[in-house]
């Protein structure tokens, strides 16, 4: 039998529980160690944990195989990149990064290291989105060529108080799209193929007064492939209405994901393929209060656990992981165009992560 691979967590906070939680879960995997940056707080989770508690600068010492990075946002390129410097594999939170430069140096790195890098995208590991995904691959509904994705959620001025680097362009990396509907363009980029240009505005309508960055953002996107999709996004809602992504492919059928409240597993809301069965419950019928952000994590937490075990099967065998590196830059490039767009009031090309590696 092999050995254990011996995990680590990185970073402390609310979504690192359900990193922990699935490789103490997950048969061939041994979680020894925690680390963050407060010792406090890695003493407190590690404990939970049965685990060793470090500080970042000492945990790579440790003899580890992978470690998951769960770090503010734009600290992954310095963890991930001296994570492949020691030979660990690392499976890195979404957003990869808030720049595709600092995408396209982990990315490197990690290849030229040898190191299997994967990001956090657990929506793809939805049965429901899944179901889509292999609709288009069998021509049930054919090439997307029209879609749509909302994200439509509800958070109030405490979420964005609670820590200050919140809310922030430096810290952040960007508001509502780069930290709540970036899930929703990957599954978007994962269904219509590689993007091409952006055209977007964003603006905050609610939340200025605390933050920096856009609480509510809208876009149109261009494909390779020709199809155009719509983008909605916003933190304003009260209550959330929870995220949907509507396809309609070359056939004429038409798909939806819709899920709500905001970190329930989707389901297909909409299926209009001739002969089968058509619409489910309405979207939203039935709004409720919204779930607070630990019983959202929570909700996901199954779909992390599927994630990681894929990751960790992946470093033994030596294969992909569902998202890799190169995977999740193509969201981020998208809401680089987007960004790009918002401030020049015209459409921006999709950079590529290509472009950034040979820069």
């Amino acid at each position: 039998m092999a050995p254990a691979l011996r995990a680590a967590v990185i970073g402390c906070g609310n979504v690192a529980g359900n990193h922990a939680d699935a490789y103490r879960d997950l048969p061939g995997v041994d979680l020894v160690a925690c680390a963050d940056v407060d010792p406090a707080r890695a003493a407190r989770f590690a404990g939970r944990y049965g685990a060793a508690a470090s500080h970042p600068d000492d945990l790579f010492g440790l003899g580890l195989d992978l470690v998951s990075v769960c770090t503010p946002h734009p600290t992954h390129e310095a963890v991930v990149t001296r994570a492949a410097a020691h030979g660990v594999h690392v499976l890195c939170e979404k957003p990869i990064a808030t720049e595709l430069g600092a995408a396209a140096r982990m990315v490197a790195a990690c290849e030229a290291a040898g190191v299997t890098l994967g990001v956090a995208f657990q929506r793809r590991f939805w049965p429901a989105a899944r179901r889509i995904r292999a609709a288009i691959d069998d021509g049930t509904l054919g090439v997307p060529v029209l879609g749509h994705t909302s994200v439509l959620l509800h958070r109030d001025t405490s979420y964005y108080t609670a820590d200050a680097w919140r809310g922030t362009w430096e810290a952040d990396g960007g508001g509502v799209l780069m930290t709540q509907a970036v899930h929703n363009v990957d599954l978007l980029q994962w269904y219509m193929g590689e993007a091409v240009e952006v055209t977007a505005a964003h603006a905050a309508f609610r939340h200025g007064a605390v933050i920096e960055v856009e609480d509510t953002a809208v876009a149109t996107v261009r494909f390779a492939s020709g199809g155009l999709a719509t983008l909605a996004a916003s933190t304003a809602l009260t209550p959330g209405l929870g995220t949907r992504v509507l396809l309609t492919g070359r056939t004429g059928a038409s798909a939806e994901l819709a899920e709500y409240p905001e970190g329930s597993e989707a389901r297909i809301d909409l299926w209009t393929v001739p002969g089968a069965e058509t619409a489910t419950t309405p979207f939203g019928t039935g709004l409720t209060a919204d779930l607070p952000l630990s019983r959202i994590n929570g909700a996901l937490a199954p779909f992390h656990a599927q994630l990681i075990a894929d990751f960790a099967d992946a470093v033994r065998r030596g294969r992909r992981p569902a998202v890799t590196g190169r995977e999740a830059a193509k969201s981020l490039a998208i809401l680089t165009a987007a960004y790009a767009s918002a401030a020049g009031g015209r459409p921006e090309r999709v950079p590529t992560l290509n472009e950034e590696i040979t820069a």
